[in-house]
């Protein structure tokens, strides 16, 4: 299963398990995923498990910032739009960091390339 570990000067302080096909990320408490920080916004973003349309049987995970005011970043870069997560992305939501697990990600995109 998928897991977002948050990140305090490089140490894992807490993981949630990305285990709904949709979890909302946010400050308020009626979030899946709720930070306790003044920089995030009451709804800040969404983290989508959906199956893959080559393979269903495998998923992947997009994350997507929801208009937010400290905005979200994968990999350093602050997103617009729905982004896909792979194993060990680094996820930053306000000034939260995190770390995008997964031990079944597996390169889909190469895989149906091969096979067409």
């Amino acid at each position: 299963m998928a897991m977002l570990a948050q990140l305090v000067d490089g140490v894992v302080t807490y993981k949630f398990d990305l285990d709904k096909p949709s979890m909302a990320v946010g400050r308020l408490p009626d979030n899946d995923i709720i930070i306790d920080d003044a920089s995030v916004s009451s709804k800040h973003a969404v983290i989508e498990r959906i199956p893959n349309e080559d393979f269903p049987e495998e998923v992947e995970y997009f994350i997507t910032d929801l208009g937010s005011t400290n905005g979200t970043e994968v990999n350093g870069q602050r997103i617009d739009q729905a982004t896909k997560l792979k194993n060990n992305d680094e996820v930053k939501i306000a000034w939260n960091k995190f770390k995008f697990l997964d031990s079944n990600t597996v390169d889909m995109a190469s895989t149906v390339h091969i096979l067409k």
